[in-house]
């Protein structure tokens, strides 16, 4: 995984500034030889930039970086930009950004690269980073299920446009954002700084920094509320959870080592049942027979190979489980994995 290209998504709802980003992101040394493939170009006013029109639907940046336009169907576009890139016809990219549509399901695009089955051997799945706007933010998560699911599925959520908001309204929205997305750091876009890496350049199969990232998403929500696959558990303790309209966050805590065959069949039974209401799903396995913990990161229906971390970014070994679901309550899916995990051992 890690020696395959990391394909970003950027969304977020219409006129959150996913534009401006990423005209940030162009600009920065860091992402340099990036491809992006985007809607139009003049989307995001690139003219100052361009030194060479590769053809119609391609142009060669200063930096490096290749920008195309999305024609038809995105694998084609995909295939075709690797393609040119091994012919030696443009410069050999080593990341790729995708820019959806204001109003777009960011699931899709991650399918295409997680199972079209020639881009699977060349692409992986890096970060989605989501743009909320920060005037009207709150009221577009209240108001649209499109805004919330972007929300809910971002490995990173950007604040934009704070120049203009009412400073006292946002802290308000970072407590909503928290609410869809416990797991997911919330970083402001500001005129003086961008920390372009945090936002594309880490990832859970960065080499350098899974274990850190790890860390992260699995820390927030356990902090805010988890469910207990323990004693208290089987006492029938209420589930302890985030509820922002109909979207749950929450975690499960599992104190016993983990039998790898059983627990990828009860996920893949829950997926098959449920996945289109698991937004998301990420874990830490303590699995039995294995020093190192084994990742599980899913969207959807949507489940990355798992990978193992070589070591465990905290002193607690316990496994641990974080969703993000719509229209499902977290004691029923507890319930079911205590059941499985008890009948299958």
């Amino acid at each position: 995984m890690t020696e395959r290209i990391p394909v970003n998504v950027l969304t977020g709802f219409l006129g959150s500034g996913k534009t401006s980003l990423l005209n940030r992101l162009l600009r920065d040394p860091l992402f340099n030889n990036c491809a992006v493939l985007i809607n139009e170009f003049g989307d995001i006013g690139i003219d100052h930039h361009l030194v060479d029109r590769v053809d119609g639907d391609m142009v060669l940046l200063q930096s490096g970086c290749i920008c195309c336009t999305i024609r038809g169907d995105l694998a084609t576009a995909m295939r075709d930009l690797y393609d040119r890139r091994e012919r030696g016809e443009i410069p050999a990219f080593v990341r790729l950004v995708i820019e959806t549509t204001g109003l777009a399901d960011p699931v899709p695009v991650l399918s295409t690269v997680m199972y079209d089955r020639v881009l699977q051997h060349h692409f992986r799945v890096g970060n989605v980073v989501t743009t909320v706007d920060g005037v009207n933010g709150a009221a577009n998560l209240g108001q649209y299920p499109e805004c919330q699911k972007q929300a809910a599925v971002a490995d990173r959520l950007v604040i934009t446009k704070l120049d203009i908001a009412d400073a006292a309204q946002t802290p308000a929205l970072y407590a909503q954002l928290a609410r869809v997305n416990p797991g997911a750091p919330c970083l402001a876009l500001n005129a003086v700084q961008l920390d372009a890496r945090s936002l594309l350049g880490v990832d859970a199969f960065d080499l350098s920094s899974k274990s850190d990232e790890v860390a992260q998403w699995l820390q927030s929500p356990r902090q805010r509320n988890y469910l207990s696959l323990g004693a208290s558990a089987a006492a029938g303790a209420k589930a302890n959870a985030n509820v922002h309209r109909d979207i749950v966050a929450f975690a499960l805590d599992l104190p016993e080592t983990v039998d790898w065959t059983v627990f990828s069949v009860w996920l893949s039974l829950l997926l098959h049942a449920h996945g289109a209401q698991i937004l998301r799903v990420k874990g830490l396995l303590n699995v039995e027979g294995a020093d190192a913990p084994v990742v599980v990161h899913g969207v959807q229906q949507l489940v990355h190979p798992p990978s193992h971390l070589e070591r465990w970014p905290t002193a607690d070994r316990s496994s641990r489980l974080v969703f993000i679901v719509r229209g499902l309550e977290p004691k029923p899916i507890q319930d079911s994995l205590t059941r499985y995990l008890r009948d299958c051992s």
